[in-house]
């Protein structure tokens, strides 16, 4: 028997294993690019919760891109919310000049919700 045979139906190669020939599969090469806070927090909800998915795009050899891109635009809609909910609430420059421990209290405050807002747009649906 041959070690190695193609399946012309399929396109897939086969390696003699034993008495069997086994799929020669791989996953296809992936940039590694550094994961941040929010895609590593979606990749664990999507391990626990959502396997199918997560499945998928390992397979598919997407899962780094994909995680990469979801803490993008978390970050990004971090700050947009962070700087629109300050606006709205009149927390300033002028603010921060007069009062820091308001100021700071106000920013922290919108910093949370934004963050908060982001998990639950983003990271855990």
């Amino acid at each position: 028997m041959e070690q190695y045979i193609f399946d012309k139906n399929n396109g897939l190669w086969y390696e003699l294993q034993g008495d069997y020939y086994i799929p020669c599969l791989a996953v296809p090469a992936e940039e590694e690019t550094p994961i941040g806070l929010w895609g590593q927090r979606h990749l664990r909800f999507i391990k626990q919760e959502r396997k199918a998915l997560y499945m998928e795009l390992l397979s598919a050899g997407r899962l780094n891109s994909y995680l990469v891109d979801i803490n993008a635009q978390a970050e990004e809609r971090i700050i947009l919310l962070t700087e629109q909910m300050a606006t709205r609430e009149g927390v300033t420059e002028r603010l921060k000049a007069q009062d820091q421990m308001l100021w700071v209290q106000r920013m922290n405050s919108i910093q949370n919700r934004a963050e908060e807002i982001v998990l639950n747009e983003l990271v855990y649906c």
